[in-house]
């Protein structure tokens, strides 16, 4: 599993590439020749960037659904709805397409933000609301997402 640490900005050109950042390319270089898969989160207004490793996995739980109820073929429509392989080209930049750069706000100013296995893509203004939405929240989040995680074996809780 990827287990990926940081965030860093950059900027887009014209076209819409982006050039990963030294340390986050390093990060990602045992897997960079395997490429990536590109889509809509489902919660954000941004990009979410998969490792194929990780998304091979995400996948593997996708398709155990059963596409004869209508709930969870709808759901897969939806949650693959835009999905792209993305790959490095030879100077090292992502091209991020046309409809994601729409869907996520993106114009110039980016940030790559690691989300455990997984790259979240911002627009640099949209990324910093978001943030700054969740401050005030963050304390009793904390607390009722991971208050009751016990740790039996370390002891940690």
């Amino acid at each position: 599993m990827v287990n990926l640490i940081g965030t860093y900005e950059c900027k887009a050109d014209a076209k819409g590439r982006l050039i990963l950042s030294s340390a986050l390319k390093k990060q990602l270089s045992p897997i960079l020749q395997d490429g990536f898969v590109l889509k809509r989160s489902v919660f954000q207004p941004c990009l979410e960037l998969y490792p194929m490793s990780e998304w091979n996995i995400l996948m593997a739980k996708v398709n155990k659904l059963n596409r004869f109820v209508k709930k969870n073929n709808d759901f897969i429509r939806r949650f693959t709805a835009g999905v792209k392989i993305i790959e490095l080209d030879s100077s090292g930049r992502l091209l991020i397409p046309k409809d994601l750069q729409s869907f996520a706000g993106i114009t110039k100013n980016v940030v790559f933000s690691s989300a455990v296995n997984i790259v979240e893509v911002w627009d640099k203004d949209n990324y910093e609301k978001a943030i700054d939405d969740a401050t005030g929240d963050f304390g009793d989040l904390a607390e009722e997402v991971m208050g009751n995680v016990i740790e039996n074996e370390n002891g940690i809780s």
